[in-house]
Formats: structure tokens, C-alpha cells, sequence
């Protein structure tokens, strides 16, 4: 039975599943390249996709987190294995990474949980990785306040050894307030009957055609290019 309103899953789109699918085996094929010429056209592909989708502005500010751990993995394989070699392990990095910002950019993590409990994947378990994804930036706008609300107290919370001792300040009451979340949330699923059986869903989740030929697609381009290299 499919409620009223009922719409496709992903609507002028990929289904989650094809979207997921394609993000795995984007990684795979980026670790499976031995030459740094070909991880430049992936990641080259992944800025177009970037620039298509209109998410520059978030792609930046998600750069500058994950730049310096490339540059120091990079680092780290230059020191043992050679400076190419370093190049090449810092790019695949931040290609690998770039490929799953894009998943999460144009995936709902409601959308991702339901079409994997369709594939058969316990409902429970899709629940916890949905609301786990979803959690994430509301832990964090709460993070931000907190830390302003101690840096109005006179508390100082930059980085640094100094601030270390004043740290309990802010771990507290983020801690407390999480826990605070996790009750009521786990009061609402009780009172929405989570885990009854029949469970329906808002939007049907099915492979279509344009699912099918990005599949059957991606899987060309990437034996030609195991091949090829």
C-alpha cells in the first residue's frame, strides 16, 4: 500500500541505492589507480559535478577541513615511499572524500534509509545510520552555541594547551545536551510504534532506466580504465 501523495524516491534524479552504489565503486576505482594522471581527471569530474549541483560555497568550507589531513597523509607516504608517491596518496584522499560529499550533498539521509530497507537491511539498523547522518549538524550548531555562550562567560575555548582545562566547560553541557536529544527522540519512536510491522513508506523507492544505464555506465568507463592503465 503506498500513501497518498506518494511520489518516486529522488524525483528527476538517481534512486538512493544507484547513488550509493556509484559513490562505492568511485572509491574502489580511485584506490585501485596506480597513476596520478587518472586521479586528476576523477577528481576533475568530481569539481564539474561540484559545479553543476551549485554547491561551491559548501565544498569549500568542507575543503579546508579535509586539505591539511591530506596534505599530512601525503606527507607521511612521501617520507616512506617518495614524493610521487605522497602526491598520489594525498590526491586519492581528497578525490575519495570529494566523491562521498557529493553522495551525502545530493542524498537525504531519510532517503538513503529507506531505499536500503527495500534492498532488505533491517529497519533498525537504517534508522540508527539515518538519524546518526542527521544528528551530525545538529551536534554541531549546538557545539557553536555552546562555545559562544562560555566565551560570553569569559571562558576561553580557543585551541591551544592553555584552553585545555577549560574544555570541561564545554564537553559538559554539549554532552548533556545530547543525551537530552537521544530521550526524546527515543520517547517519539516509542510513541510512533518503531519497529511495528507494516511499515509503509511516503515515497517508492524502484530502479529506473536512467538508474540502469548509470550503472551499466560507470561499470564500462571503469574496466576501461583499469584496463587502459
Amino acid at each position: 500500500m503506498t500513501p497518498v501523495g506518494a511520489t518516486d524516491g529522488d524525483v528527476g534524479g538517481l534512486d538512493p541505492r544507484t547513488k550509493l552504489a556509484l559513490a562505492l565503486g568511485g572509491g574502489v576505482l580511485i584506490v585501485a589507480l596506480p597513476e596520478l594522471f587518472e586521479t586528476c581527471v576523477l577528481w576533475a569530474l568530481v569539481l564539474a559535478g561540484v559545479l553543476l549541483l551549485g554547491r561551491v560555497g559548501e565544498y569549500g568550507r568542507w575543503l579546508r577541513l579535509v586539505m591539511p589531513m591530506a596534505v599530512f597523509f601525503g606527507a607521511v607516504t612521501a617520507w616512506s615511499a617518495g614524493s610521487q608517491a605522497g602526491i598520489a596518496a594525498g590526491l586519492k584522499l581528497l578525490t575519495l572524500t570529494s566523491v562521498f560529499f557529493l553522495f551525502f550533498a545530493t542524498t537525504t539521509p531519510e532517503d538513503l534509509g529507506n531505499a536500503l530497507v527495500r534492498m532488505g537491511f533491517p529497519f533498525s539498523l537504517a534508522f540508527v545510520m539515518s538519524a546518526a547522518l542527521n544528528f551530525v549538524p545538529v551536534v554541531g550548531r549546538k557545539a557553536r552555541n555552546v562555545m559562544d555562550a562560555q566565551r560570553a562567560r569569559g571562558i576561553p575555548l580557543e585551541p591551544g594547551w592553555a584552553a585545555l582545562r577549560h574544555y570541561p566547560a564545554f564537553l559538559g553541557p554539549l554532552l548533556i545536551q545530547a543525551l537530552q536529544m537521544a530521550e526524546d527522540l527515543a520517547e517519539a519512536m516509542e510513541s510512533r510504534g518503531f519497529g511495528r510491522p507494516g511499515r509503509t513508506f511516503f515515497k517508492r523507492y524502484r530502479l529506473r532506466a536512467r538508474d540502469w544505464v548509470s550503472l551499466i555506465l560507470f561499470l564500462g568507463i571503469a574496466v576501461a580504465v583499469l584496463v587502459a592503465s
